[in-house]
Formats: structure tokens, sequence, C-alpha cells
């Protein structure tokens, strides 16, 4: 009973806090929109990307801030003139596209680290970087619900084309589906998520946030519907426990949150019933075993 009423008390007491309502609301919206997208993510293959995206919307994102202009169009200018410079560059030189990818984002985040510094001493950017979830006004919660309704709105609209194009994207181009158009939608789709997440986390973890959750699910089913549900659940627990972890141990809200994606995991990955580490061990072990016992037979 004593653990019993701990635990209750573990969750009741941060509760009491407005500071902490408003907290949970942001990451666990922010999570969700987060978890949504990075099944995509992860099944194009974009993990790459989804880290040049985030980071190549900084300059935007602090030139919103400045000129007090919504942080998703400077998201989505910066964002989606970064794709386009990594497509002229790979076309036009003999550099892999990684290298490329590499140069710009790196390029683009440091442009927008020289632009922070240079903002007047008063205001203070950092949240931008590190994220500032605990410290999210009236008008930062609307913003990331009016954000992630519109993202999530549009995955659900798009949603048969998107799949398709994830899993067969010759087959989507052949019955009509443009693959260019879609690619476009999932890096639009990508820059706003940013703008979501970066209240829970920051520029500078928010790659986790789209890429854990569906690498994650993507170890515990085959099936994509499944995979949508089991990374928001992932995104939800990770919130939940991110945030009541960092009130307790006074640190960092947004890291708090990934630690608690990358250990939901690496649970999936030594566990999967299918996919874990060990499970396949073990099934290594008996085939093993049963070719001895055939070898003894005969």
């Amino acid at each position: 009973m004593d653990v019993l009423m701990a635990v209750v008390e573990w969750f009741a007491v941060p509760m009491r806090f407005e500071f902490v309502q408003r907290a949970l609301l942001v990451s666990v919206v922010a999570g969700v929109v987060c978890a949504v997208l990075s099944c995509w993510m992860t099944l194009v293959g974009w993990s790459l990307m989804g880290d040049a995206v985030s980071h190549a919307v900084l300059p935007g994102v602090v030139l919103s801030y400045m000129f007090g202009m919504p942080f998703a169009l400077g998201a989505l200018v910066f964002g989606g003139g970064s794709v386009a410079l990594i497509g002229v560059v790979n076309r036009t030189s003999r550099v892999k596209e990684d290298a490329v990818i590499g140069v710009v984002f790196t390029a683009m985040f440091a442009l927008g680290l020289v632009m922070i510094s240079r903002v007047p001493s008063q205001t203070d950017l950092s949240h931008i970087l590190f994220g500032n979830v605990l410290g999210v006004s009236d008008a930062d919660i609307l913003q990331v619900l009016i954000l992630a309704a519109v993202v999530l709105a549009v995955v659900w609209y798009k949603h048969r084309d998107l799949t398709m194009y994830a899993f067969d994207p010759v087959h989507a181009h052949a019955i009509g589906v443009n693959p260019r158009l879609l690619e476009t939608l999932l890096l639009g789709l990508l820059s706003v998520t940013v703008v979501v997440a970066l209240q829970a986390v920051g520029i500078i973890l928010v790659v986790a946030m789209v890429i854990i959750p569906g690498a994650t699910a993507y170890l515990l089913t085959d099936r994509f519907e499944r995979m949508l549900l089991i990374s928001a659940a992932i995104a939800v627990v990770a919130a939940v426990a991110g945030v009541f972890t960092s009130f307790h141990l006074n640190v960092s809200t947004g890291g708090c949150i990934v630690l608690s994606q990358a250990v939901a995991f690496t649970l999936a990955y030594l566990f999967s019933p299918r996919q874990g580490l060990l499970w396949r061990g073990r099934a290594v072990r008996a085939l093993r075993a049963r070719g001895r016992g055939t070898r003894v037979l005969d």
C-alpha cells in the first residue's frame, strides 16, 4: 500500500501546478504528431533527411521570432529552400547526396546560431535550441494545437497515397500518384512538425522525436496501421514519463522525453517478439540444437 501511495503521489504532486499541466499537454500533442510522421520517415528511409530539415529550419525560426511572424512560415521557407539546395548541389556536382546533406544542414544550423548571437541580449532564444516546455504561454499552446491539427488532417487526407509511396513508389507513379509531389508534401509536413516539437525539446533534439517512435514501432509490428498506433502510444508514454521525471529530478524536460523514447527503443530492440536481439538469439540456438539432434538421429 505504501508503494502504491508513493506512485500516486509521484504523479499527483506535479499535476497541482499549472505549468506542469501545460507542459504535459504540449509534450503529448507534439509527441503524437512527431510519432505519426516518424512512421513514414522510417519506411521511406529519410532519417538523415529528417535530421537535415530539423536543423536547417533554425534560421527561419529565428527570423520569424525576430519579426513577430509565425514560426511555421520561416520553417517552411528555410526547410524547403534547404531541400531544394541539396537537390541542386547533388545534381550539379560529383559529391554524394549524404555529404551534400551534411554540408547544407550544418551550414544552415551554423547560420541560425550566428543569428541567435546577434539578437539583442534581452531577448533569450535559447529555448529554440533546447526547448522550454515548462514555460509555454497560451499563444504557444494555441500554435502547437493548430499546427498539430493541420499536420494530422493532411496526413489523414493523404494517408493512402503516402503509404503507397512509402511501400512502392514505382507502383504509386504507375497509377497516377506523383512521387515528387508527395516528397514535397512530406518535407513540408516535416518542417511544420519541427515547429510543433520545438516547444517541447528544441531544435537540437527534435530529430529524435521524428525518428525514434517510428523506428521502435517498426521493431514491434509488421502492419503499418498498427505501427502508427504503437508509435503514438510510445510518444505519449515517453512524454508523460519525461515531464514527471524532469519535475522530480529538476533536469531538462526535453532530454527526459527523448531518453524515455530511447529506453523504449532499447527494450524493443532487445525483447521484441520477432525482431528482438534476445528472441533472435534464442531462435538461432533452437535451430542449432535441432540440427544437432537431426545429425545424431542420422
